[in-house]
């Protein structure tokens, strides 16, 4: 859903000088690159669709303040028909997303925890995006009317026995953190499904970033995996940066908003002991896995990049900072060229670029999933650089330049 940008640290953003071809079979210097990452849309493009997911986004202006959320122009009358399982932080999101989609309807939601009083209510008010814009009223125990359309709620426990061929729903967003391998979100297809959509890593379902690896999804896919929005922040950066200069070796830092599982003060927590110190009071280092999943959507970068995370008291967007050794000899501005004009043809409305004077929450609501911060990247070398990455979170799991 939560669908990542890397901002990078320099000033000016100079027409490229060439992709430096120079440094024999020397890696070239690392460069460190910064990206944000703002989407939460669990890869909705593809849903339904039979031609690759980036030629689908629709597309939004290059600078972080200059990111509407665009509405969706279909040129066909039907509808995907869609369901959600689970209505936390990313569900909900999905649902606001998707009434601005007019390719896609959301027909019905299941969620074990809460009922459809309270389903209005998280939906209606949000901490961080504010109230909806539309209108939404409970019509029973079992329907809600947003926007006037309605849509059915229930509050199945098992997979298996939400009966989403009653209701048309073809397309199942997993959004409960819980159904995350192939096993266990196959139980959806059981109750009439066709596809399943999860919006978190997998452990066996093939994953996919739209931008980078989207067109080897195959029909023959009834549940896949969105990754995570640290790895859909990361992955379209690494992906322009391999494929202009070669990437050797990278570590990626994911400086990372606060999520549902950390602790509001000190408390018990048996498997990640510093996970349960007070998020509001502390920088928290944590694991991920989004450098490594990279590897899964463009295997070339297998075995090549790992990571860490902190935790940070912020509620929404998070920052990637990629430091990579290069393969071939650039500069900084050799490297923000190369994504600039990625950012403005064949990655405009995934991967955004910027040179503005910005912060964190320049980027709540911005819908591309990863923004370079041309400011926020240094070179030592022509083969050493940093760069950093932002994308908004909205207040689930994030990482990546503005994440």
């Amino acid at each position: 859903m939560a669908s990542l940008a890397v901002p990078l640290r320099a000033s000016a953003t100079p027409a490229i000088a060439g992709t430096g071809s120079g440094g024999g079979s020397r890696a070239a210097d690392p460069v460190k690159v910064s990206c944000v990452r703002s989407k939460v849309t669990c890869g909705f493009p593809s849903v339904g669709a039979s031609s690759s997911l980036a030629s689908s986004v629709e597309p939004v202006r290059a600078t972080a303040t200059q990111a509407p959320l665009a509405t969706h122009q279909s040129s066909s009358t039907e509808k995907t028909k869609v369901g959600i399982n689970g209505f936390g932080r990313i569900g909900r999101l999905v649902l606001r997303i998707a009434t601005n989609r007019d390719d896609i309807e959301v027909v019905a939601v299941n969620d074990p925890f809460i009922d459809a009083k309270y389903m209005a209510y998280m939906f209606k008010y949000d901490s961080t995006h504010g109230p909806f814009k539309g209108t939404i009223k409970v019509v029973d125990e079992s329907t809600l009317e947003i926007n006037g359309k309605k849509i059915s709620v229930t509050s199945k426990r098992d997979p298996s026995d939400i009966p989403w061929g009653n209701f048309g729903a073809e397309y199942v967003v997993e959004s409960s953190g819980v159904f995350t391998t192939t096993e266990k979100a196959s139980a959806h297809l059981k109750g009439g499904a066709r596809k399943v959509v999860i919006s978190a890593p997998s452990a066996d379902a093939p994953m996919f970033v739209v931008g980078v690896n989207e067109k080897n999804y195959n029909p023959s896919m009834n549940v896949v995996s969105n990754a995570s929005c640290t790895t859909n922040c990361l992955a379209p950066l690494a992906k322009i940066v391999h494929e202009e200069f070669g990437i050797a070796e990278g570590l990626m830092t994911t400086v990372h908003a606060t999520t549902a599982t950390q602790k509001t003060v000190d408390g018990p927590s048996m498997k990640d002991w510093r996970g349960g110190r007070g998020a509001s009071q502390n920088i928290i280092p944590s694991s991920t896995g989004a450098a490594k999943a990279v590897g899964k959507v463009l295997p070339a970068l297998n075995g090549k990049l790992t990571g860490m995370a902190f935790r940070v008291p912020t509620p929404n967007v998070s920052v990637v900072d990629l430091t990579c050794r290069l393969e071939k000899s650039a500069s900084y501005e050799d490297v923000k060229a190369a994504i600039k004009e990625a950012s403005e043809g064949s990655l405009k409305g995934i991967l955004g670029y910027t040179d503005e004077d910005v912060v964190s929450n320049d980027f709540i609501g911005d819908t591309r999933s990863s923004i370079f911060d041309a400011k926020a990247g240094i070179g030592l070398s022509s083969s050493f650089m940093s760069s950093s990455l932002g994308t908004t979170t909205s207040g689930a799991t994030a990482t990546g330049s503005w994440i």
